[in-house]
């Protein structure tokens, strides 16, 4: 498994990544082509999953549904 500093690094990579609009990304040896944005984003959040783990929490996630009966 691994460390909380490696996770870290793959995070900061493709964030890094992300902001410059490039899909392929490179860490501890390894590149990785991704399709879209949306795939990035998704392999940052289970990073960000992971790295809670180690530490040893966990990421609470809220999601507020508001809806309206018409105009």
């Amino acid at each position: 498994m691994a460390t909380a500093a490696e996770l870290r690094a793959r995070r900061d990579a493709l964030t890094a990544q992300r902001s410059s609009g490039v899909a392929r990304v490179s860490y501890d040896g390894k590149t990785v082509d991704y399709r879209s944005v949306a795939e990035i984003d998704r392999a940052i959040e289970a990073l960000d999953r992971e790295i809670a783990a180690v530490e040893g929490r966990r990421i609470v996630r809220h999601v507020r549904v508001t809806a309206t009966k018409g105009l």
